[in-house]
């Protein structure tokens, strides 16, 4: 089977997973209507709920369209049972990849073992990994983790890694207990690069932290030789951040994607649902344009999409 991670450009760019915004929605957004990186993931998907009662809200998770490919579904949990046929339901569902989790840092997954927890436990991830590669039938699995859970320890988590032959590794520059705080430690990631070239010269190695811009993406791989760059909070603050070319769009762009992105999310979830999952991007696309702050805070407070849409076309920007 392709290992389609061996046949991107370098460097490649890569929509970070993040939970309650990389859903379908939004990545249909990312593909069609702004600059598309050249990979995509999906939310965190708990391994435990696909094989649960959970299953019937989960599964909407693995929602995906051709135009979003290639897509890695990113997978989190303790069970390597669980890993395994939640596996077999993301190759099942079109998926080009499977990422396991093992850097969330949030104290609600690390506290049960799972997430950044798991470099704790080196016994678990071998057989966590063992079972992926099992339920993903020859597609390419990767990891996406941290410099450590509470301290560095590239030096001898990254080896390990190496040696389980997964196809791609993305790393945040921080350990779990810094968060998103303080400044991400490159420095580190570039120790991964040469551990790579070492230990599994195959492997994809992709940095994550701090990255705001494609300018300063392709100094990190020019600088620390990462063969992708991995970008999350960074879309936030332009939302054409995957993007060559750095212009300066007018409020009527970021409002235009706005309103299809509002949209596409009622078309795809109902009218019925709650408009309050699509707040957080209205700093995103309400932003960097004069008036941008009071027209964020009317929307803020609507209560429907079609309020919010009459004052979208009602304000003066």
């Amino acid at each position: 089977m392709t290992n389609f991670w061996q046949k991107l450009p370098k460097p490649f760019m890569v929509l970070a997973p993040m939970e309650g915004v990389t859903d379908f929605v939004f990545r249909e957004i990312v593909a069609n209507e702004l600059p598309k990186p050249n990979v995509l993931f999906t939310e965190f998907t708990n391994v435990d709920a696909l094989n649960s009662e959970g299953y019937e809200e989960t599964i909407s998770r693995f929602k995906l369209s051709k135009r979003q490919r290639p897509a890695v579904a990113q997978i989190w949990g303790t069970n390597p049972d669980n890993f395994y046929t939640s596996a077999e339901m993301a190759k099942k569902a079109g998926f080009d990849g499977i990422d396991i989790n093992m850097g969330c840092p949030d104290r609600a997954v690390t506290k049960n073992g799972s997430g950044a927890a798991l470099i704790n436990n080196p016994d678990l991830v071998k057989e966590i990994i063992i079972a992926v590669k099992k339920g993903a039938e020859g597609l390419p699995i990767s990891v996406k983790t941290r410099l450590g859970f509470k301290t560095i320890v590239t030096e001898e988590w990254i080896p390990f890694l190496l040696e389980q032959k997964i196809d791609a590794i993305s790393t945040h520059a921080r350990t779990a207990k810094q968060l998103s705080k303080g400044e991400a430690n490159w420095d580190e990631i570039g120790k991964i690069v040469k551990l790579k070239n070492r230990i599994a010269p195959e492997t994809i190695i992709i940095g994550n932290g701090d990255i705001i811009s494609y300018s300063q993406a392709l100094e990190m791989h020019k600088t620390y030789g990462v063969d992708g760059i991995m970008i999350g909070r960074g879309i936030f603050k332009n939302p054409w951040v995957f993007s060559p070319d750095s212009i300066q769009h007018p409020s009527k762009d970021y409002l235009k994607v706005l309103l299809k992105h509002m949209t596409l999310y009622e078309k795809t979830w109902g009218e019925t649902k709650s408009p309050e999952p699509m707040k957080k991007f209205y700093k995103m696309y309400v932003n960097n344009f004069k008036g941008a702050n009071q027209l964020r805070q009317q929307l803020m407070e609507t209560k429907s999409f079609d309020e919010a849409r009459k004052i979208i076309y009602n304000s003066s920007i």
